[in-house]
């Protein structure tokens, strides 16, 4: 029996988890962790909503409320789905909370004592038009390594770590100014220090895959530099030393250091305080599963601080996946690239889900997403092989025998063997993080099924010989029941219904992983059902409005337009972020009777130039084909505008042809589009005036 710790990379609570998320972390970590269960270990595993980074602060501040407010929201969604989706987390925390800032505050502590915390000046980048330091990811530029995109400290291409000079052409995030660099006192870690016991600690580490090793390697012989801790930041984990009262401890710090305390809390709430310590300070293998952007800060930067605080244990693998991409393009919460969880989730069912990234699971190269393979996959692998043969045995027991027949004492003996070799090769795949290789096992062992139950022909033998034809089925029945066992780790959902539908009335996840070696009880048959049904494209087709990007804006400035006389230039704000848009009003609406006055903002409308002036988005407004009628919304310069019942998975960019294709108008004195509602945080989008029904909005 050994002790295992699965740490899964803490998800932001900016957003809602997209499926990258779950092939590059969740699903890993929980398969890993439910085999390690049912193989009699004692398993810790942990997670958290991560929820003091710069990309909280930016989408609180780009919908005009607190970063409580959006953490709060992402982390009730996140804990929701990944119930959902049948993740079983012995504690997923957050980084909010008070338990988890005292540990942070205690180890930092730790840390400053024995002298590997110090201050120094560095030079940080300042936005004179915001009129304060910017956070790493309030600043975008392009990376001198590749050329590639760079948010503040590291690039989202290569994934090289940047200090702020090296950024090129770096612009501001929230107001598109271009900084500059002005010197600041922050607190700094001797990363520096750690070089060399790093090196000697990798040494051993032949186990660890290809990518995450070099990666590694790359990363500490490229030179170790101290790093900042600390930010210009009012929101996040206070620095415990006088004179950094308006300083945060900085992300990357506070994040990795949720394994221990989500360990901690965990022990705390399970009345053992001191429980924690069996898997930090004894005996125990630590595993981290997270997407190879997060590599370093897993296998350079939290080792050299648990090598710092001394006695707590090391990661002993960091099987690091890499991407799931769209399209050829990373997931990525930022940018709008991804398949949503609750969307999905809304669609298809939990274990199809996790079937296909199973089958599918990036964790030697970058794997992309389509749709079409999805459904092929659901519908010729999981329905037609897998499920199938589950079905058509369960039912011919049901109908014939009502309960498992009795089984003469050589029946099938070459197949359950060729089939307890794939089980017990299942664990040791799943041991090593191949999780794709026994994911294909699996299936293998439903092939193997279905072509030991054509050879036998049960439908024949039932009129010939019933005792034969119960010794097969018993057969059959031993193969599902190795089947459900091995399939747990991987779609639990799915094994406890088989389980359930062989008679058992306890969990699956109860049992032992050996188990699916032996003879299966003499149960009475429960109810066959179907586990898995067929999709068809039409199911996935998206929903274009989905795709728009509505804000509430304000007009703060009214000016004619110098090269047209019916054009307004105006002069908006988003909140934190302002804007120029050119709109043809001037027939209708005075400048005095714009200026101050709310609109809803089409924000993802590619920039055009309209008569020689840059115009950043669009306004909309309902045409009768004599006039424009303002939309009026409610809520605060910088909210969402969106339609109820469709979820909001805006695109970064849209055409004015794009937008004309979905018709959005008036109805009932309402926005609406199908039978969808326009609305923002407020209420009801209203509009200016009394419009007929069926006028356009554009």
């Amino acid at each position: 029996m050994e002790r295992i710790f699965v740490g899964v990379a803490w998800p932001y609570a900016n957003g809602s988890l997209h499926l990258g998320t779950l092939a590059g972390a969740l699903l890993p970590g929980d398969i890993f962790a439910r085999y390690h269960r049912m193989k009699g270990n004692l398993v810790l595993m942990v997670s958290g909503s991560d929820e003091h980074g710069t990309p909280i602060t930016i989408t609180a501040e780009k919908e005009g409320v607190s970063p409580k407010e959006i953490v709060d929201r992402y982390h009730e969604e996140h804990v929701k789905n990944i119930h959902e989706l049948g993740i079983k987390f012995d504690n997923f925390s957050r980084t909010s909370n008070e338990f988890h800032k005292n540990v942070v505050k205690d180890f930092f502590l730790t840390l400053y004592e024995k002298g590997y915390i110090y201050p120094k000046k560095m030079k940080s980048f300042y936005c004179p038009n915001c009129n304060r330091f910017l956070p790493d990811r309030y600043v975008e530029g392009t990376c001198p390594h590749c050329g590639g995109r760079a948010r503040g400290d590291q690039c989202e291409e290569c994934g090289a770590t940047l200090e702020p000079e090296e950024i090129i052409e770096p612009k501001c995030k929230i107001c598109g100014a271009t900084p500059v660099l002005k010197e600041t006192e922050h607190l700094f870690f001797k990363l520096s220090d750690f070089e060399e016991p790093l090196l000697k600690w990798l040494e051993d580490k032949t186990w660890w895959r290809d990518n995450v090793m070099k990666f590694t390697m790359n990363f500490i012989k490229s030179g170790l530099k101290d790093r900042a801790i600390t930010r210009d930041l009012d929101w996040g984990v206070e620095v415990p030393l006088k004179g950094y009262e308006n300083k945060r401890i900085y992300v990357w710090f506070d994040a990795v250091i949720g394994y221990l305390s989500a360990s901690m809390e965990w022990a705390e709430k399970a009345g053992k305080p001191d429980e924690w310590k069996k898997w930090w300070m004894e005996e125990a293998k630590h595993y981290y599963f997270l997407a190879k952007d997060n590599i370093p800060f897993h296998t350079v930067i939290w080792p050299s601080m648990l090598m710092a605080h001394g006695e707590l244990n090391l990661p002993y693998d960091v099987p690091a996946n890499e991407f799931l991409t769209m399209s050829g393009k990373q997931f990525s919460k930022s940018r709008g690239i991804g398949i949503w969880i609750p969307d999905i989730l809304r669609k298809f069912d939990a274990d199809a889900v996790r079937y296909y990234l199973s089958i599918n699971m990036p964790e030697k190269h970058d794997t992309d997403w389509t749709w079409e393979d999805f459904i092929a996959k659901n519908n010729n692998e999981l329905v037609a092989i897998y499920g199938n043969f589950i079905h058509r045995v369960l039912t011919f027991v049901s109908k014939n025998f009502g309960e498992v027949p009795e089984k003469e004492e050589n029946e099938g003996r070459e197949v359950l063997e060729e089939v307890h070799s794939l089980v017990r090769e299942i664990g040791e795949d799943i041991e090593k993080c191949h999780f794709k290789e026994g994911m294909k096992k699996i299936m293998r062992i439903a092939q193997i099924g279905n072509q030991y139950m054509n050879s036998m022909a049960p439908w024949k033998l039932i009129k010939e010989d019933k005792q034969k034809c119960g010794s097969v089925l018993h057969v059959c029945l031993q193969i599902v029941k190795a089947l459900a066992i091995a399939s747990a780790p991987y779609m639990p959902q799915a094994a406890q219904s088989i389980w359930n539908m062989l008679g058992y009335v306890d969990r699956i996840d109860g049992h032992s992983w050996d188990d699916a070696m032996k003879d299966i009880e003499r149960n009475r048959i429960g109810e066959p059902v179907p586990l898995f049904r067929k999709i068809d494209m039409e199911e996935v087709a998206e929903e274009p409005a989905s795709k728009l990007d509505m804000r509430v804006a304000l007009i703060e400035d009214v000016k004619d337009h110098p090269n047209a006389d019916r054009l307004y230039v105006l002069k908006i704000s988003l909140g934190n972020e302002k804007r120029r848009l050119v709109a043809g009003l001037k027939a209708w609406y005075s400048p005095e009777e714009l200026k101050g006055r709310k609109i809803v903002l089409l924000a993802n409308l590619k920039p055009a130039k309209l008569r020689g002036v840059l115009s950043e988005g669009m306004l909309l407004a309902a045409d009768d084909g004599k006039r424009a009628y303002l939309l009026t919304p409610n809520a605060k310069e910088g909210s969402r505008v969106f339609f109820d019942g469709i979820e909001h998975e805006p695109a970064k960019e849209i055409t004015y042809e794009e937008f004309r294709k979905i018709k959005i108008i008036t109805q009932n004195g309402k926005v609406v589009y199908k039978e969808h509602v326009m609305k923002d945080k407020g209420g009801e989008i209203g509009i200016d005036g009394s419009v007929p029904d069926g006028c356009i909005i554009r």
